[in-house]
């Protein structure tokens, strides 16, 4: 593309961060999805492109690996884009319009059983360290957070009488959510060893051995030792937490709406997927309960 589809690009990403306030992994993703759709557009300008260009991009994209998924988002961002265009620049048209994705199968979110959970978040406090690590793990499953959402909580977002967490997501939407007695008690001993390490002026509630403000990374990587030490032979990742605390939730209450908020999900259908997770369970435990199920 020519330098003032760049150009256009930029001015876009701006428009997100300073009006939108997205985050900036969020406006790096939009950028990133947008260079995706330069590096394969032929027309010389973005004006040119028709839907048909559009079209041709996704099956080329399609042809290289990219899941349904992946084109549904980059679309979406190729979409907004254009909206921004015509709204600020005049552009008469958007050719992403009516454009759609080919369909992949969907997959349901892995997560923890009841009793992996519990193998996981079992260790005990033998450094400042693990303190943390345990305070980190048992809110993240307690009240079902983000990665980015944990490793950007402060201090002041933790209401310790209430035994509630503020916390902030996508979009800058703000959530209130409950925060067990377990994680809350490790949270109290992680505040005392935290305040003695902590460098002036940082608010983050969780920090490195430095005193800094730690990072998602550290989080993950700390998450994956801690499985492989706990003997948990499966990819534990961070975003598992998140779908073991919803996963398990929705077994015990059966509040699918209760769990979308909690979960910050803007749509009941991004919720909906643990339905599947419960049917899978119930299933479970029909077949081995049930007197027409049972095996002879």
């Amino acid at each position: 593309m020519d330098s003032q589809s760049e150009l256009l690009a930029a001015a876009f990403n701006r428009h997100l961060a300073s009006e939108r306030r997205l985050s900036l992994h969020t406006c790096k993703s939009y950028a990133h999805d947008i260079h995706v759709l330069f590096r394969q557009l032929t027309p010389a300008t973005l004006a040119l492109v028709q839907p048909q260009h559009i079209r041709q991009v996704i099956i080329q994209l399609h042809g290289k690996g990219y899941s349904g998924r992946s084109l549904s988002r980059m679309l979406s961002a190729w979409r907004r884009f254009y909206h921004f265009l015509i709204r600020e620049y005049s552009f008469h048209q958007n050719p992403c319009t009516g454009i759609r994705v080919p369909k992949s199968q969907k997959k349901l979110p892995h997560a923890l059983s009841p009793d992996e959970t519990a193998q996981l978040l079992t260790f005990t406090n033998a450094d400042p360290l693990t303190i943390r690590d345990r305070a980190m793990f048992e809110l993240f499953y307690s009240s079902g957070l983000r990665l980015a959402e944990l490793a950007q909580l402060g201090i002041h977002e933790i209401d310790f009488p209430d035994g509630t967490v503020r916390v902030t997501g996508k979009g800058g939407k703000t959530r209130i959510v409950p925060v067990g007695k377990v994680a809350i008690e490790a949270l109290r001993v992680w505040m005392d060893y935290r305040n003695k390490i902590v460098k002036p002026d940082v608010d983050a509630l969780f920090l490195s051995q430095h005193g800094n403000a730690i990072s998602a990374r550290t989080i993950s990587h700390r998450l994956k030792i801690h499985s492989r030490q706990q003997n948990l032979h499966k990819n534990v990742h961070p975003h598992i937490l998140r779908h073991s605390f919803a996963s398990h939730l929705l077994q015990s209450s059966g509040d699918l709406r209760a769990v979308q908020e909690m979960l910050g999900h803007a749509h009941i259908t991004s919720t909906q997927v643990y339905t599947h997770l419960d049917f899978q369970h119930l299933s479970l435990v029909y077949d081995a309960a049930h007197p027409r199920a049972k095996k002879k």
